[in-house]
């Protein structure tokens, strides 16, 4: 049941995405899509409560607890990113907004470093739930969670290693661009990012 809910989250993640920025930039109603965008924590919501429901109701901690704190974990650190991404997106196609930034040398590593940043938050959540639910469980078996909880180290290293390699060997501008892009302005319309 839990890994159903975690595909549900998912599918529900990018159905309220796209419905709420199609009613923002195709419907022209932003307020209501702000609404629909808004929506995004209560899946999260959900599916930490019917972890811990299964938890309560006897079910052995394995993978499928773990996944499930990953997963929180990830939204809680890239949720309102991706929404900000796919929002500047579709307002550069729909509503003139500015294009996307290209990024090259100390510009891209700055913001490798702080996407590695975002992993450090998503393992620390991660490992707190899970912590929460050794706790939880007790006496029980939880070498699946302790698994998760070393699997988020290694990813923040493995992260940190490839947002290294943007300072080591950094890419140049075209000779094309006098000057590698800057964050863009803020367009007429209010995005999310």
């Amino acid at each position: 049941m839990v890994v159903t809910l975690i595909i549900a989250c998912e599918v529900g993640f990018w159905v309220l995405l796209v419905a709420g920025l199609a009613l923002r930039y195709l419907a022209r109603m932003p307020r209501t899509g702000a609404a629909v965008l808004l929506l995004e924590p209560l899946l999260e919501l959900a599916l930490l409560i019917v972890t811990a429901i299964d938890l309560k109701n006897g079910a052995a901690a394995d993978w499928k607890h773990g996944l499930a704190a990953v997963y929180i974990g990830y939204t809680v650190a890239y949720g309102h990113a991706t929404l900000a991404w796919a929002d500047r997106l579709v307002a550069h196609r729909f509503a003139g907004g500015p294009p996307p930034v290209k990024r090259y040398g100390m510009d891209r590593f700055r913001h490798e470093a702080k996407l590695w940043l975002r992993t450090v938050l998503m393992a620390a959540v991660a490992a707190a739930l899970l912590q929460c639910a050794i706790w939880y469980v007790g006496d029980g078996d939880v070498a699946s969670l302790r698994t998760w909880q070393a699997a988020t180290v290694r990813l923040v290293a493995i992260h940190g290693v490839i947002a290294l390699t943007y300072l080591l060997w950094q890419k140049k501008a075209p000779e094309d661009q006098a000057a590698p892009q800057q964050t863009p302005t803020r367009p007429r319309h209010k995005t999310l990012g």
